[in-house]
């Protein structure tokens, strides 16, 4: 693999070699180009797959981006291709788009390049794992940490998924271009690598309490990536250079720390989780959704002051076996789907594999958690920062801080959390919470 200066290069520690966690970290990205004028090499890479006819894949907003350019470096080149663009401004990553996207797909081209950021990046990973064509990503902004990641976040059947797709062959994140990307979408960026701190934090977590597998070399990495993003965080909004591209590659980072681990666990918790939920009721009810990392962003901050609580409590083991006793599945799963909708069915089928509510299972994470408390809250201590701290970086750059201000009601927020926990098999804050029989007492009062 080769890369430009810069975090990627951290990733060299890791690549193909031997790690202490038992599980070989191997990333098969054939080029990461990041800078001023990247998207000018374009034809290069093309050539070197051998590629007589390329697949332009991009939307209306991501074509005038840099969808226009991309066919004309390709023209300049005589490179044949076919630009198929999603008639939306704003698509979504669902059956719908990705059904659209594989049936107007031409068999006879034989590399696929997408233009764009989260959904069209997500599809376009898709379309290449079922044609088993080569991928290029050509950014549009710095949003979202999916460029590299082996995984596309949409939409099945009402249910937020990770579908299995397959990463880029090559990544580029030409800094003019990104240089264009609208605020939104830059505060969108910040606020998916803001929410590691909850996300490594969780994994730690987890591995202690249900034995799930951790690697702290992957966490570092995580870690690292999100350093830097932090403290360009104010040059990124003035849209400069280095800034740019150090954001771009902690996200690029974040979704090869993905692969490296093998999961979603280094880049994603309980954050976004209830984006999912709100992008879940979105589809199902019509409510306002905001972008993934937008409300990642808003959802880490409710994340903060929540752990603030958790922080607090003593565990008791007599009131948390009392709590779980008490606990009606079957009326819950009334609430669930009165809740979410349709995306409510799946959730069920994933307990019936998960079983996180059996009194057996929920006994033993109890008996590991009290006598493990004081490591669990160092664990906290050391991931986590303070609320002020990054509510100063919100504003810094002006971005939304509350449920509120991206259309989401107040007044759903304490359901949403509880709902965070059944989404899927990870352990997040609100299991935990449940495990303590606290979940109940959870102070939302200026959230």
């Amino acid at each position: 693999m080769k890369a430009d200066e810069g975090i990627i290069k951290l990733l060299k520690d890791i690549n193909g070699k031997p790690c202490a966690c038992g599980k070989p970290h191997v990333f098969d990205v054939d080029n990461i180009i990041v800078g001023k004028g990247a998207l000018d090499r374009l034809a290069e890479f093309v050539k070197v797959y051998n590629a007589e006819k390329v697949f332009v894949l991009s939307d209306i907003n991501t074509y005038r981006a840099a969808g226009i350019k991309v066919c004309g470096l390709l023209d300049k080149n005589e490179i044949q291709y076919i630009s198929y663009v999603i008639n939306d401004p704003n698509p979504e990553p669902d059956e719908s788009s990705v059904g659209s996207v594989i049936m107007n797909f031409d068999p006879s081209c034989d590399l696929i390049v997408g233009v764009g950021s989260g959904v069209i990046n997500d599809i376009g990973k898709i379309l290449s794992n079922i044609s088993g064509k080569p991928y290029i990503i050509a950014a549009t902004a710095p949003s979202m940490d999916g460029f590299a990641s082996a995984t596309s976040s949409v939409t099945l059947s009402g249910l937020k998924v990770s579908l299995p797709s397959r990463c880029a062959d090559v990544i580029i994140g030409d800094t003019d271009v990104l240089a264009t990307a609208p605020d939104r979408m830059l505060w969108a960026g910040l606020g998916d690598m803001l929410a590691k701190y909850i996300s490594i934090c969780e994994w730690r977590i987890s591995h202690i309490v249900t034995g799930e597998y951790y690697c702290e070399k992957v966490a570092e990495l995580v870690r690292a990536s999100l350093k830097i993003c932090v403290d360009c965080a104010d040059a990124l909004m003035r849209r400069d250079d280095e800034a740019l591209r150090a954001v771009f590659e902690g996200l690029v980072a974040s979704g090869i720390a993905m692969n490296y681990a093998g999961l979603s666990r280094p880049a994603s918790g309980v954050e976004h989780y209830f984006s999912h939920i709100w992008d879940m009721r979105g589809c199902e009810f019509g409510t306002s959704v905001d972008l993934h990392g937008i409300q990642c962003g808003v959802a880490t901050l409710i994340s903060l002051k929540l752990y603030e609580q958790i922080r607090k409590i003593t565990p008791d083991s007599e009131k948390a076996l009392k709590s779980a006793a008490e606990f009606d599945y079957a009326k819950w799963k009334t609430v669930l789907s009165e809740f979410v909708g349709t995306a409510a069915e799946s959730m069920f089928q994933n307990e019936k594999k998960e079983h996180k509510y059996d009194a057996k299972n929920h006994e033993s994470r109890l008996e590991i958690i009290i006598k493990r408390w004081l490591d669990i809250l160092k664990i906290m201590d050391e991931e986590l920062p303070e609320y002020s701290r990054i509510e100063r970086i919100f504003d810094t750059v002006r971005a939304p801080k509350t449920p509120k201000e991206i259309g989401i009601d107040p007044e759903i927020v304490p359901l949403t959390f509880k709902a965070t926990k059944d989404i899927r098999a990870k352990y997040v804050l609100s299991m935990l919470a449940w495990d303590l029989g606290i979940l109940d007492e959870i102070s939302f009062d200026g959230i």
